[in-house]
């Protein structure tokens, strides 16, 4: 096969960490652009790599038609814009996570796919951890019984990412601890339980800890680099919900800062038969009855790089089209759930959904 020609966009953190080194690792893919407004990120990393052209318009990328595919790895609120205009050039798209700031927006890549007939990847990478796939399997196969509820808590001491920059500017990201880690916990529930409907959603948002941004003490910073303590934060940084679905009820405590000292980052699914806590981005725990006792199992299991495995994927469906597990039509569901979140909190009532 052919090399698949790639066109990153936007090379900052996730580029660099996850995106870029997963396509110079396949074979079957080759780096032709790196695209950053900021002109320096782009020749770094043209220097860093060995590879590609450094641009700062996208539209170039995506009006060469020797580029097959784009990775949108910019900050939120032009996802929308990015991937539809790639979609409509001809070109197979992988968008970071969250799909886009509002539900709204995301419909509008989901049209998009549907009218150009090319396809729209998201960045749920936890859709190809091995760990959660092994979770699926169990629960699929009947090994918990009936999952009746989803527990899921995202929750961290002291730890909010780029603070003052796009991270924490609801215009640019479209929300806070539940857009940028929620997405991935409750991508993780939608996914094990075969995506059901999403039918009533309760909850409550607060924008607290760093309201004076110069001084705010934390432990830790994603995005560092990204800070600026003369900039916004307006976005939610606790998040509490409800929500029934079709099958299970979710509830869920998300926390990017939080005044307790320890970080709790794990997903519990409650069965008839069985349970499972899944520490997130490590093992999980297997809790059923053995001998008259609920005993704990570690399971042994495949493992891989979940990123590289993202990447893999999305290169060798992008002759054939093939819609992955993360494809827009899936995710956009999850994204629902996370905008009635947020309407739920400010409207203070429960939304209904179906």
């Amino acid at each position: 096969m052919s090399k698949i020609k790639v066109a990153v966009i936007g090379c900052g953190t996730i580029a660099n960490a996850a995106h870029i080194p997963s396509y110079i690792n396949n074979a079957n893919a080759e780096i032709l652009y790196f695209c950053d407004i900021i002109p320096e990120r782009a020749e770094n990393a043209v220097k860093q790599y060995k590879c590609g052209k450094a641009i700062i318009d996208y539209h170039d990328a995506i009006n060469d038609p020797e580029v097959d595919a784009i990775s949108v790895c910019t900050p939120n609120n032009v996802h929308a814009q990015i991937s539809i205009d790639a979609l409509n050039a001809g070109k197979q798209v992988l968008c970071e996570k969250p799909p886009a700031r509002i539900y709204a927006e995301a419909k509008t890549m989901l049209e998009a796919q549907e009218k150009t007939g090319n396809m729209l990847s998201i960045g749920v990478v936890n859709r190809f951890n091995a760990g959660v796939n092994k979770i699926k399997e169990l629960i699929d196969n009947g090994e918990l019984g009936e999952i009746y509820h989803v527990y899921v808590s995202f929750r961290a001491q002291r730890s909010i990412p780029g603070l003052g920059g796009a991270f924490t500017t609801k215009e640019i990201a479209g929300g806070g601890v539940l857009i940028d880690w929620g997405v991935h916990y409750l991508d993780i529930v939608m996914y094990c339980l075969s995506d059901p409907a999403i039918k009533t959603v309760s909850g409550k948002g607060f924008c607290k800890l760093a309201k004076n941004m110069k001084e705010y003490e934390y432990t830790d910073m994603w995005a560092e680099n990204t800070k600026n303590l003369d900039g916004i934060y307006d976005v939610d940084d606790f998040i509490t919900g409800f929500i029934r679905t079709a099958g299970s009820t979710i509830t869920l405590n998300g926390a990017w800062a939080q005044n307790i000292g320890v970080s709790e980052t794990y997903i519990d699914f409650i069965g008839t038969k069985a349970g499972i806590r899944l520490q997130y981005g490590a093992d999980f725990e297997l809790y059923k009855i053995n001998d008259g006792k609920l005993k704990g199992i570690t399971l042994e299991y495949d493992k891989w790089d979940y990123f590289q495995k993202e990447i893999d994927s999305f290169v060798d469906t992008v002759k054939t089209k093939k819609r992955l597990p993360s494809n827009i039509e899936t995710v956009i569901i999850t994204t629902g759930m996370m905008q009635a979140l947020y309407d739920s909190s400010e409207q203070g009532r429960e939304i209904v959904l179906g």
